[in-house]
Parts: structure tokens; C-alpha cells; sequence
């Protein structure tokens, strides 16, 4: 089975009013379960609420308890008319907010462990679930609210005869309100250092998340509150006296969402422990966070929004997913496919490089010593592509770059100056921004960090999802077999080098030709091979003597097709992955026109 959750935003936006309250909005979570052969979408909802609710409390003592004292049992409230919350927090963050702020509305407080003495130390009156239970916490902690007093009050429907009946004969309160977050699990097992197995399965929440998802099933009669965020939205609505139902079901919403996402970094992480590097278990959820609602998706007619992927393995691993924006409109969903192409392209150079993306294909790539010439050759590859498109650099912006990119006119006319939609680079010197944020106010400025290498690539079909590992295979890894008679030259090989890497980027059937490290021309996305070289010549031009020329998959054909055309052009090597039925074919015909063949053995598909 294949699931796909979603968890909670880090900065969620309040989006829901009740009355003075604003109730904090937490993403769209999508869940999708693939059982074979069908597959169907689940999705839930989330949000927060709070209300009132009366607590009984139990006055009965158990033998167990033997550390309770008479007179600590009875200090118990009486359950008549009392309002009660139930408090178990692992992030205090706004503790005193939540806690002044119930006890002025008439709650007695009910908590755990260190959130009882937290709350005890800034003054508030508190009762310990121990003296609810008449049990003490045990197994290190493992066992606190796991009892029939706590669950029974969660859990009782108010509506029912029969279910308070049975409260009364127990002696057991109900609760109306539950305040509770759980073991910073995912915070444990991402921190700098390894994490102990032992220590990463102590750190494994199960008090916690019971109580959540039976006030969450409960909603109708008790609030629950998962985030600090919603603390606020919690008070206020406690101050109403009207009992909104959609705030209750966007809350309880949010407590399962939240549950879930927690167990999914439980899963990722166990997982990997287990199975060391097999990417691919039989079960998977990949846990979804709300960066941000789009305008449009593709098109304005679609709507869309941009999700983080909050997975285990994603944890400082880089990406345009993570790039902070310095300046400019929002992104929309183009801009992030562009950009992400652009990105991913310009990281897999060593020396620095610039590269201009248009509709997720590299329309111009240059590599240099100096960034400023590799800027100029890489619009000069096509500059028409090049106006409106992504431009990304692998190395720092500083102010005299950020000057040529704000000044730079169109090589075609030698007066219009180069727009541009995006600028991303791993790092901007404070002047380098000042300089390029002149250039429009709409210009998206990003900072980047290079994607770690052996990352899970996931994508959706309809009804499904594919998964693969990216494809990081440099020039470095891999041989470049001569089969034809003719060596190259070592600055041919270079360039047979870096058209290879520009072609894995360009979509197929993909052909590339480049010459000292400079993008000449490009074909994408055509049907048939013969007709992307022919769209690459046509860009090149005469500069295409001499040159290299790259394909992402093999020749089909050679005589009086791609392979003898590229010959007739005057290109000196071509690089191709091989594996044809007609490869001597290709040989024999490089062989006739003196051209160098080189064999990758590895083929760069990219839909």
C-alpha cells in the first residue's frame, strides 16, 4: 500500500473567525492509499476549537496508589458544575497564556507530570491526573493517563442516557476540553548526531496520542487542541456561549492530522532502521506540509497550492522546496516546476556555471572561470528562450554580477534589457541584493541549497504514484568508450562531457550540442530523434563545427538519418548512451566521416 499524508504548516494562517477569535488554519492533508490494483483518495480536514466542559472526578482510592494521602484525595473538586481541562503538553510554548486563561473562565486544570509543575510554578491551582486516577505514574513514565478515569471522561457522549449512566455508577468525570501535544519525536531523530535505536523508540508517544484521537472522535463534546496556535482561538470561543460545530469538526480535523503525521515520521524512521537503504517498503505516507495557496495552477483555470514534503529523508536534504525568497511576486506553480528544472541543472556543475531555463528545459548553459562570460554565452545560446526565463548560477551573486543581470541587453538587438521571471543562487552578498531587487519589484530572488544526491523521486498518474531514485549520475561515474577510430581531442571530450550533463536536463527525445563548454543548441521533446538534432543544428548554427553533440538515448538509425546528419554537419565527437540493434551501423558511419563516437552505457530518459 502506498499512502500519502499531510501535516501541520509551520506558520499556518488564521482563516476562520468566531466572533473576536480567528481559528489558525492547517493544511490540506492528502492521504492517498494505494491497495492494488485500484487506488482511492482519502482526504481529512483539520483546524482548532476548545469549549466548555464539566468534570466528576472519581472518589474512590485504589491500593495501588498508596502514595496518595487522604487529604490529598480528599481535595478532589466535586464534579458538580465544575469546568475542568486536561492539560499534557511535550512544547510549553504559551503555557501561561493557556493556563491564566482557563482558570479566569472558571476551569479547575487537570494535568501530567512536568506540564503540572510548569503550571504550578507560575501560580496556577492545578490537579495531577494521579489524583484522578488513584494511580501513580509508572514504567518511567510510559503509563500516566492510560485509565479508565481519563479515557471514560474523553470518551462519553453527552447525549447518551446510557453512557453517563454508567460515568455515575463509576464514579467518573467527563472532560470537555483537552490540551495535548506529543514527544518531539521528529525533532529527536533529525537533530545533528545519530540517535540510539533505544532512545528513538523512547521517545515514541503513546499516552499522548490516545488522548488526542479520542477527544478528536469525542469532538462533539470535547475540544481539542493539538497546536499553540490555536490557543487563542480556544479562549475566545470559551468566552462565547454559542457552540459552533464546524469549529469543534476543524479541530478534531487537526488532532488526527496531527496523529497521523507523527506516525508517519514513526514509520519513516523505523523503517530505515530496519531496512537500511531499501527506499521502497511495502507502505509508505508522505507526510505534506501548506507553504502556501497558489493563484493557478498550470493554468488560471486550475486552482493549485505548493506543499513541503515534511518526510524524514527531506531533513536539510535542499531543494527549491526549501529556497528562501528574498524579493518579488509570489511564486506560482510555473515558476516553481522553472525554477526547480533551472536549479537542478545548474547544481551538477563544478566550475561555475549559469544556467536559463524556459518551460523546465535549459534554453542556455555556460560554464567559466569567470560567472559574468558564462552569464553572457548562456543568454547568447538563445536569447529569444532566454527573455522571461529562470536564470540560476551555482555560485555566489555579488554586486557585479547582480549589475550585469539588472543591465544585460538582448544580444539580438543589443538594446532590450533581459527580463527575467526568477534568479536563484546558493548565496547573495548584501550589495549583490540591493542591486538586483532595483532591477523590478516583481523579480523573485531565491537561495537555494544543493539537493543531497540519492533522493526518493516520486510521481503522480492517474489513480497512482511512481517512485524511483533521482538520477545522479555525473560524468565522473561513468565511461566514455571510444568505438570509432577517431580519439578526440581532450578539450572534445570536455565538451562531450558537459553536453552529456546538459542533455540529462532537457526533455526527450533530447539532443544537445556544445562547444567549450557552452551550450550551442538544444532540441526537446520531439517525437522522433532525427527531429530534435535538426531543432539543436538549426540553433547552433555555424558554430556546430567542431563541436560536441550529446543524445540522451541511442540512434535508432544512422545512414541517411541523425548519426550521418550530425556527421555532415562537421560536429567532431558525438556521445550517445549505445545499445542499439544498428550501433555498428553508427560506428561504421562516424568511422566514414572521421567523427569521434563515444558509448556512455547510460541512458538519460527525462518525461
Amino acid at each position: 500500500m502506498l499512502h500519502f499524508a499531510a501535516s501541520s504548516p509551520a506558520n499556518p494562517t488564521a482563516v476562520f473567525g468566531i466572533g473576536k477569535a480567528a481559528l489558525i488554519r492547517s493544511p490540506f492533508s492528502f492521504c492517498h492509499k494505494l491497495v492494488p490494483p485500484t487506488i482511492g483518495p482519502s482526504v481529512f480536514y483539520s483546524h482548532h476549537l476548545a469549549s466548555t466542559f464539566q468534570l466528576k472526578y472519581s472518589s474512590c482510592a485504589s491500593k495501588a496508589m498508596s502514595s496518595l494521602t487522604t487529604s490529598s484525595l480528599d481535595s478532589l473538586p466535586s464534579s458538580s458544575g465544575k469546568k475542568q481541562a486536561l492539560i499534557s503538553l511535550s512544547d510549553k510554548k504559551d503555557l501561561a497564556l493557556l493556563g491564566n486563561g482557563l482558570q479566569s473562565l472558571g476551569y479547575t486544570i487537570v494535568s501530567t507530570g512536568g506540564t503540572a509543575s510548569a503550571l504550578e510554578s507560575i501560580g496556577l491551582n492545578v490537579t495531577k491526573v494521579e489524583q484522578l486516577t488513584s494511580f501513580p505514574e509508572m514504567l518511567d513514565g510510559r503509563v500516566k493517563t492510560l485509565h479508565p478515569n481519563v479515557h471514560a471522561g474523553i470518551l462519553a457522549r453527552r447525549d447518551q442516557q446510557h453512557h453517563m449512566e454508567a460515568l455515575d455508577k463509576h464514579g467518573i468525570g467527563t472532560f470537555d476540553v483537552v490540551v495535548v501535544n506529543l514527544y518531539p519525536f521528529y525533532a529527536k531523530v533529525t537533530s545533528d548526531g545519530e540517535i540510539k535505536f533505544d532512545d528513538g523508540i523512547e521517545n515514541i508517544d503513546i499516552g499522548g496520542p490516545t488522548m488526542i484521537r479520542a477527544a478528536a472522535k469525542n469532538h462533539k463534546d470535547v475540544l481539542v487542541v493539538v497546536d499553540p496556535q490555536d490557543y487563542p482561538a480556544l479562549l475566545d470561543y470559551l468566552k462565547g456561549e454559542n457552540n459552533d460545530k464546524l469549529f469543534r469538526e476543524k479541530l478534531a480535523w487537526k488532532a488526527f492530522q496531527h496523529c497521523s503525521s507523527y506516525d508517519s515520521a514513526v514509520s519513516e524512521w523505523l523503517w530505515k532502521e530496519i531496512n537500511g537503504e531499501d527506499k521502497f517498503p511495502p507502505d509508505m505516507t508522505v507526510p505534506l506540509s501548506l507553504k502556501s495557496s497558489l493563484r493557478y495552477g498550470e493554468n488560471p483555470h486550475q486552482k493549485a497550492a505548493f506543499y513541503v514534503d515534511k518526510s524524514l529523508r527531506e531533513v536539510k536534504a535542499g531543494g527549491i522546496a526549501t529556497a528562501i525568497q528574498h524579493h518579488g511576486k509570489e511564486m506560482s506553480y510555473n515558476n516553481y516546476l522553472d525554477a526547480d528544472a533551472a536549479w537542478n541543472c545548474v547544481s551538477e556543475f563544478t566550475n561555475p556555471t549559469c544556467v536559463i531555463v524556459k518551460h523546465t528545459n535549459p534554453c542556455g548553459v555556460a560554464s567559466r572561470s569567470d560567472v559574468l562570460e558564462a552569464y553572457r554565452l548562456a543568454v547568447k545560446a538563445d536569447p529569444v528562450s532566454a527573455f522571461g526565463g529562470i536564470v540560476a548560477f551555482n555560485t555566489e551573486v555579488d554586486e557585479v554580477l547582480a549589475k550585469e543581470i539588472r543591465e544585460y541587453r538582448s544580444p539580438t538587438d543589443g538594446e532590450t534589457r533581459m527580463f527575467y521571471e526568477i534568479v536563484v543562487a546558493p548565496k547573495y552578498t548584501k550589495k549583490g541584493l540591493e542591486v538586483l531587487r532595483g532591477k523590478s519589484k516583481t523579480l523573485r530572488i531565491l537561495e537555494a541549497s544543493k539537493n543531497e544526491k540519492g533522493k526518493l523521486s516520486l510521481r503522480q498518474i492517474g489513480g497512482g504514484w511512481l517512485a524511483q531514485d533521482s538520477d545522479d549520475v555525473s560524468p565522473e561515474s561513468i565511461q566514455f568508450n571510444l568505438k570509432s577510430g577517431r580519439v578526440p581531442q581532450e578539450s572534445e571530450l570536455r565538451d562531450a562531457e558537459f553536453a552529456w550533463l546538459c542533455v540529462k536536463h532537457v526533455k526527450s527525445n533530447a539532443i544537445v550540442i556544445a562547444k567549450n563548454e557552452c551550450m550551442l543548441g538544444m532540441g526537446s521533446g520531439q517525437p522522433n530523434r532525427l527531429e530534435s538534432m535538426r531543432i539543436a543544428m538549426k540553433k547552433a548554427g555555424e558554430e556546430v563545427k567542431g563541436a560536441a553533440l550529446a543524445s540522451d538515448a541511442f540512434f535508432p538509425f544512422a545512414w541517411n538519418d541523425a548519426v550521418e546528419e550530425a556527421c555532415q554537419s562537421g560536429v567532431s565527437v558525438i556521445a550517445e548512451p549505445g545499445g542499439s540493434i544498428r550501433d555498428d551501423d553508427a560506428v561504421a558511419c562516424c568511422d566514414k566521416y572521421g567523427v569521434s563516437l563515444l558509448f556512455t552505457n547510460v541512458r538519460h530518459f527525462r518525461h
